[in-house]
């Protein structure tokens, strides 16, 4: 939960200089994201706080920021599913349905993130870090793909407040998620290029 707070509120900033080189490698890195403001700004801080010192680095970080926002998204849902079952709404099943492709989204996350560790265990590129690097990029597409399910059962106008602030929770985190799977391509490229 942490990890997802520092996308709102920032973090304080370190030395200069070193400040400096790592923000000036994350804002190039999240320039081929869908979404780069939020990239640095979800980012950013932790960057700061540890350097970076690799592509690896930077996938590994945004593969689990977009964890913790899922486990975030899925604490939000489940208060409010629990709120809507007590007071027998009709909203209730549909919050119910994204808390379930939340969970199916984080577990693909966390095995994202396992194999990842896994493909950095390597010596030299093979048939197996093809293996890695393909189920890095298929769960973390499905956990997108969950959520983007989850979004689409919303309407586009005409919503109430909470299910305005359900999809704007569980979009943030599918903006997220897309934003570590290009930082994900981006060191998998560059995995593939340096490795013999």
């Amino acid at each position: 939960m942490v990890l997802s707070i520092s996308c709102i509120i920032g973090t304080v900033k370190p030395s200069f200089a070193r400040h400096s080189r790592n923000h000036a490698y994350l804002e190039a890195s999240c320039r081929s994201t869908r979404y780069p403001v939020l990239c640095v700004q979800c980012l950013s801080g932790y960057v700061n706080k540890t350097g970076l010192q690799s592509p690896q680095q930077l996938a590994q970080l945004a593969l689990s920021v977009s964890l913790n926002k899922a486990l975030y998204t899925r604490a939000y849902l489940l208060k409010v599913a629990k709120e809507l079952k007590k007071i027998k709404a009709k909203e209730y099943q549909m919050v119910q349905d994204c808390t379930e492709q939340i969970n199916s989204g984080i577990d693909q996350l966390s095995q994202s993130i396992e194999e990842l560790r896994r493909l950095n265990q390597e010596e030299a590129f093979s048939d197996q870090s093809f293996w890695h690097i393909s189920n890095v990029e298929t769960w973390v597409s499905a956990a997108l793909t969950d959520a983007t399910t989850c979004v689409d059962q919303f309407p586009v106008r005409n919503m109430s407040k909470l299910k305005a602030t359900i999809k704007g929770k569980v979009l943030n985190m599918v903006q997220v998620t897309s934003n570590a799977l290009a930082l994900f391509h981006q060191y998998a490229a560059k995995y593939s290029a340096a490795k013999p």
